[in-house]
């Protein structure tokens, strides 16, 4: 099938599954009028609209698969940021923990924040301050990222994180709290099924951060750039940022090393509050 047939084809599917069109939106993260103009061929779906719907209607990975083609035959698909907006931060993040929740490997590449999963409510707070959003929109996106860090949590998925040294450098929030978002991101390295490892800036290299990029099991990659978030499905294309992600993994510190880092910078932003090394404020 194609791309314009493919609406109809999940129409259908749904029908077959006995679901209703509110409930599969509903559990898509979309509105009913979206979910419409997609199964009418009014809207052209996205892979992430054609999986979440998929993984609404509940079929098999099986039935999924020539979905899934029909969907991949655009490789790379741009989302401004202004749409976003226009749908609301908040609805973005509900509709990424949708796509967590059906990964089993999650691998994520920062270069410049730390990674969403282990943001605290502050540091989260500072990130989509910078974007001018009201008071109550402002809350209820941060609600939704705190919501999703429920996947933290889930020992059934291999969560990997790869920062660079300057993330836990840059001053999104005062010391201390820079202090408790650090101490965070020890709190979940200890968590059996999560690695995190940093980038040391003394670590010599062969390649270059670019950029932040996020890949879900071997079948997506999310890109954030200056004015859009980039969606990567071809496999050859997944391929390259899995080996640029393994890549710099080899040459971060990891385990008790990167704990240890962490600590020294941590305690430093603590010593520029007046704290002893260690201790956190109240």
């Amino acid at each position: 099938m194609n791309r314009m047939q493919l609406g109809a084809a999940l129409r259908e599917l749904r029908q077959a599954a006995g679901k209703e069109a509110k409930a599969v939106a509903r559990s898509a993260v979309m509105s009913r009028s979206k979910l419409s103009k997609i199964e009418t061929g009014k809207v052209s779906p996205t892979v992430v609209d054609v999986e979440r719907i998929l993984t609404a209607i509940g079929v098999s990975e099986e039935v999924k698969s020539p979905y899934m083609v029909a969907a991949r035959a655009q490789a790379t698909e741009a989302t401004a940021w202004r749409l976003v907006r226009r749908l609301g931060h908040h609805r973005k993040q509900q509709q990424i923990k949708a796509l967590d929740d059906s990964t089993r490997l999650l691998r994520v590449f920062q270069p410049s924040l730390v990674p969403g999963l282990l943001q605290t409510p502050e540091y989260v707070r500072a990130v989509f301050g910078r974007r001018s959003l009201g008071e109550e929109q402002l809350s209820r996106t941060v609600a939704a990222r705190l919501a999703r860090q429920e996947s933290l949590y889930d020992a059934t998925k291999t969560l990997r994180f790869v920062m660079t040294e300057p993330v836990l450098h840059w001053r999104l929030v005062p010391p201390a709290m820079m202090a408790g978002q650090l101490d965070r991101i020890l709190s979940a390295s200890r968590l059996p099924h999560v690695d995190i490892r940093i980038v040391p800036l003394a670590a010599r290299q062969s390649d270059v951060p670019a950029h932040s990029f996020v890949i879900r099991d071997d079948r997506m990659v999310t890109v954030e750039t200056v004015h859009a978030e980039l969606t990567v499905t071809d496999p050859r294309d997944v391929e390259v940022y899995a080996r640029k992600f393994d890549g710099f993994a080899v040459t971060a510190a990891c385990g008790d090393e990167m704990r240890r880092m962490l600590e020294a910078i941590r305690d430093g932003y603590l010593g520029e509050q007046g704290f002893p090394s260690g201790s956190a404020p109240e």
